[in-house]
């Protein structure tokens, strides 16, 4: 029976001692996100094809939406078989939103790629790379069966902002 509720103090302890960062940040931000929340946008980059944003700030972390080889200019790919050329678009991409947070490819520091095909991964690490000069951030790939508009690599990124 003692071991029982020295176990049930604990556990509300630790439930109290978990929740102080929660209590803490609510006091210090007056109950509400809004104020740490920013929605990015570029006019350079696509438009969102759905109900989300092309990437949210929170704090100094911006999640970037998936990113697809699409043209702004004229909202097609720019190029409907070649991987390397829409690795390269989606790269710019993430570029123009980059560049509209405030930050560059070096603040990247994960990135999940999502492929059509998995015997691409040479060819599009290889594009990839190339807008990294060092660090590179971490990253899985993943083969998928389908992916927007049948893009054949999509990308999204986490960066983080001094």
């Amino acid at each position: 029976m003692k071991v029982r509720g020295a176990l049930r103090i604990y556990g509300s302890t630790i439930g109290l001692l978990g929740l102080l960062p929660v209590f803490l940040f609510s006091c210090q931000h007056k109950n509400t996100l809004k104020p740490m929340r920013e929605t990015i946008f570029s006019e350079n980059a696509p438009k969102p094809i759905g109900p989300y944003s092309q990437a949210i700030r929170f704090g100094n972390t911006v999640y970037f939406s998936g990113q697809i080889g699409v043209d702004v200019r004229d909202g097609n790919f720019v190029s409907d078989t070649d991987v390397v050329a829409q690795t390269h678009q989606v790269m710019k991409n993430i570029g123009h939103l980059l560049t509209a947070c405030g930050g560059g490819y070096a603040n990247i520091v994960k990135s999940s790629i999502f492929l059509k095909d998995m015997n691409d991964f040479p060819l599009v690490n290889e594009a990839y790379a190339s807008y990294f000069e060092r660090d590179f951030p971490a990253r899985e790939t993943v083969e998928v069966s389908r992916l927007p508009k049948d893009a054949l690599v999509e990308i999204s990124v986490i960066v983080v902002l001094p």
